[in-house]
């Protein structure tokens, strides 16, 4: 029994957001997520603390704990004590619930000193993430782009995995700004106005276009969420090969190649907020 477990998942950000229709893709990111899961003897007790957030819920971290403990029937025997470290901005969509449950839940697994296939652990969080009420199709393809790396592309409602590509390293810069937006406060019913056009998008994704459909699904969202997609249409006139909101927003990706990095950064300096400086992840979570 190892008792304590340590795993660190990767971020991710939108290419086509999921919500309208069910049918989503999501690209790995180097931003991550360490979890440490401490057992405990005081049965179904979950405590924990988002160490680079304090004042954020821990509902999450309680519901992914409880999965795993479940899954092995052992939720009567052990609680846990768990802390999270992330340099992933909550509430901007990037992903950091997805990255959250996939980190803890392998932490979970170390801890016991178990073994799970990949797809049961993503599988996990995804059903913590649900009953935690911090998503709201499940993010199948957010956590999949987190724990796999790469370009996902995936059928959501019935959680499949319908195309994963390594991509090119490119830069990727993301425009954050300092307001939050939880995803559970979306307006999915707006959202699912635009089913079929984001249907065509994710066709296009698959069929290997995928830089095109991230650009594509965030001037849709935009227009459909209220947010103004000039701060994407600018990275693009400024060099960046794709552009657009990632999950609900309010943040923005761009994928960028060296030499237009310097052009990217000085458009995006005028509209204020952060702006962080990541690359493309093909790598997978890992144990610690």
């Amino acid at each position: 029994m190892a008792i304590v477990g340590r795993a660190v998942a990767y971020g991710a950000i939108t290419i086509v957001n999921a919500i309208s229709c069910g049918l989503g893709a999501a690209l790995g990111i180097d931003l991550k997520t360490e979890a440490k899961v401490k057992l405990t003897d005081e049965a179904g007790r979950v405590e924990g603390v988002i160490l680079s957030d304090p004042e954020e819920s821990i509902t999450l971290i309680k519901k992914t704990v409880m999965k795993v403990l479940k899954y092995f029937n052992l939720d009567g025997e052990y609680g846990a004590y768990v802390e999270t470290r992330s340099n992933i901005p909550i509430a901007r969509g990037l992903k950091s619930s997805s990255v959250a449950a996939n980190a803890i839940a392998l932490a979970t697994v170390s801890a016991l000193g178990e073994k799970l296939d990949d797809i049961t652990i993503i599988n996990l969080g995804v059903d913590a993430a649900v009953d935690a009420k911090v998503t709201i199709t499940g993010a199948f393809d957010d956590a999949c782009a987190s724990y796999l790396g790469g370009v996902v592309i995936t059928d959501n409602i019935n959680r499949k995995i319908l195309k994963r590509i390594e991509p090119e390293e490119y830069t990727v810069l993301i425009h954050v700004p300092s307001k939050k937006a939880y995803t559970i406060s979306s307006d999915v019913g707006r959202m699912r106005l635009i089913a079929r056009e984001v249907r065509a998008i994710h066709k296009l994704a698959l069929s290997g276009d995928y830089w095109s459909a991230m650009t594509l699904n965030g001037v849709i969202y935009s227009a459909t969420l209220g947010y103004d997609p000039t701060i994407a249409i600018d990275a693009i006139k400024a060099g960046a090969i794709a552009a657009g909101l990632s999950g609900k927003g309010p943040a923005v990706a761009s994928i960028v190649s060296e030499d237009h990095i310097d052009d990217v950064m000085l458009v995006w300096e005028r509209y204020g907020g952060e702006i962080i400086r990541a690359r493309i992840n093909n790598r997978k979570a890992h144990i610690l």
